[in-house]
């Protein structure tokens, strides 16, 4: 049985855990985060803005609904490794096909659980998230710190390579019925076709079903792909996607983005598409303390606010950004960071969160709505 494996965690500043396995045996190494959401852990797994890091979750008991294939934001986890409280070895769910250890297991995740998570999270909190190494095999503390200390900083790393699409590919597939959701404004928008190249830098499925659900043809191609090629499809707008990673070290996409503006056509960009394009645009991103990694992220300008999913690293540099032609659209509430910005003339637009929020709340879902309505004001005056 797994819970009887010996696990090691250790930071990179020497501070160690002992725990159980709950995945596979063996070593990893990654920038230790701390989610704080209470659903989703399958899709956070699975979710590519999480390749190269080590994922605590902060809810106290992990895989109760099993795995299902419906709920993966990919074709397999991303994660380096997963941290828990407690685990259920037996998952209860209709839906359920396998068990949260088989999962990580068949696919080489290592994972460690019994440890004070509470305690790891404020940690993080308090220092900031740092390289760590979970071990079934190495457990002695020195060893598995040599290891961790030598890995590479998250700061300068392009991982975008590491989960970006190897072939062009037409998605077709929208939100699944039963969990659809915003039915108006899906009604009111998809009249009309639309097509959509969206450049992957590690896109979320739900992402491409929402676009979907709207009634886009949506192109997916790599993250290397120039703005010469993206324009010979003649979409009628473009999507820029999250993914893990530094985005200043993305920089063919960032060429990309800056020439993709001379088109003028619509542009809409989530989490490290929105940080790309404030590059393109000529802002700075920079990395913050810990990162926003939860459900219920406030964010918003003004007298609107939105509950928001969020998994990010990195933020815009609100100093950097040009304000004669760049503006604000959302504020995170809870420590001021850029959350959303828009140009003030070219229909062009970011937010930081996630408004597929799989899982979380669809108050942002209306950004989708918005991405269509500027493709059919584009489309109508030309």
């Amino acid at each position: 049985m797994s819970e009887t494996i010996p696990a090691l965690l250790v930071l990179a500043d020497g501070t160690t855990y002992r725990g159980f396995s709950f995945g596979a045996i063996g070593t990893t190494i990654g920038e230790v985060v701390f989610n704080t959401g209470m659903t989703g852990y399958q899709e956070v797994l699975t979710d590519p803005s999480y390749c190269g890091q080590i994922v605590i979750f902060t809810y106290p008991e992990l895989g109760n609904t099993g795995i299902n294939p419906e709920d993966e934001e990919s074709s397999k986890p991303y994660v380096k490794g997963a941290i828990a409280r407690n685990i259920c070895h037996k998952p209860s769910n209709w839906r359920s096909t396998q068990s949260l250890p088989d999962y990580l297991n068949q696919h080489h995740i290592p994972a460690i659980y019994g440890l004070d998570t509470r305690a790891l999270t404020r940690k993080i909190r308090t220092v900031g998230a740092m390289n760590g190494g979970i071990s079934t095999t190495i457990l002695d503390e020195t060893e598995l710190l040599e290891m961790v200390q030598a890995a590479p900083s998250m700061t300068g790393l392009n991982l975008v390579k590491e989960v970006t699409t190897d072939i062009t590919y037409e998605w077709t597939e929208s939100t699944i019925e039963p969990w659809e959701f915003n039915l108006e404004a899906i009604s009111n928008t998809n009249k009309e076709t639309y097509t959509v190249v969206a450049l992957d830098f590690g896109v979320k499925r739900n992402i491409l079903r929402r676009l979907a659900s709207y009634g886009c043809r949506v192109i997916v191609v790599r993250a290397d792909t120039t703005a010469e090629e993206i324009l010979k499809y003649n979409p009628d707008g473009i999507f820029l996607s999250n993914g893990p990673g530094d985005p200043a070290a993305v920089t063919e996409g960032i060429t990309t983005a800056k020439a993709l503006l001379q088109s003028e056509k619509p542009i809409f960009g989530i989490c490290m598409g929105h940080q790309i394009l404030g590059h393109a645009l000529g802002a700075e991103t920079f990395k913050l303390k810990f990162g926003h990694r939860g459900l219920n992220q406030p964010a918003g300008l003004q007298t609107r606010v939105e509950i928001t999913s969020q998994n990010h690293s990195f933020a815009i540099d609100p100093n950097s950004l040009p304000v004669e032609t760049v503006e604000i659209s959302h504020f995170n509430l809870n420590d001021q960071t850029v959350a959303g910005v828009r140009h003030k003339t070219l229909p062009i637009f970011s937010v930081q969160y996630h408004p597929e929020a799989s899982p979380g709340p669809h108050d942002a879902d209306y950004l989708f709505e918005q991405f269509v309505l500027e493709m059919q004001k584009v489309k109508a005056s030309n």
